[in-house]
C-alpha cells in the first residue's frame, strides 16, 4: 500500500479565535482603546455601563472597519466606486485626498513611438 497526501483545507488557519485576523483585532485593539478614554470619564460620574456599553460599540466598530468590506451595491454611486475594497482602505484614501487639497494626481506615462 502507498501513501498518499490528502489536501486539506488550510482557508482562516491565519485567524485568532475564528474570527479575529490579524488586522481586525489590531483595530479592535485601538478603537477599544479610545472607548476606554470614555469609559473612564463615564466612570468618573458614576455611570460606568455606560462607559462599558460605549467601549463595547468602539471595539466592535472597529471590528467592522478591520474585517468587512464596502458592499457592491449599484443603488449608491459611492459604492459602485468602491465596492469589494476594504473598507480601512477606503477610509486611508478619503483622508489622504481631504488633507493633500482635494486634488487627486495620475501620472500616465506617454508612449513613444522610435522608428
Amino acid at each position: 500500500m502507498g501513501t498518499y497526501n490528502l489536501p486539506r483545507s488550510v482557508k482562516g488557519e491565519g485567524r485568532i479565535l475564528f474570527i479575529f485576523t490579524g488586522k481586525s483585532i489590531i483595530y479592535t485593539v485601538i478603537a477599544g482603546g479610545i472607548g476606554l478614554l470614555f469609559y473612564f470619564i463615564f466612570s468618573a460620574f458614576d455611570l460606568t455601563m455606560v462607559g462599558i456599553i460605549i467601549t463595547a460599540v468602539f471595539a466592535l466598530i472597529g471590528f467592522v472597519i478591520g474585517t468587512f468590506k464596502v458592499p457592491n451595491l449599484a443603488k449608491f454611486e459611492f459604492t459602485k466606486k468602491t465596492g469589494g475594497e476594504n473598507i480601512d482602505d477606503v477610509i486611508r484614501r478619503a483622508i489622504k485626498f481631504k488633507t493633500k487639497g482635494k486634488k487627486i494626481y495620475i501620472y500616465k506615462e506617454e508612449e513613444t513611438n522610435v522608428k
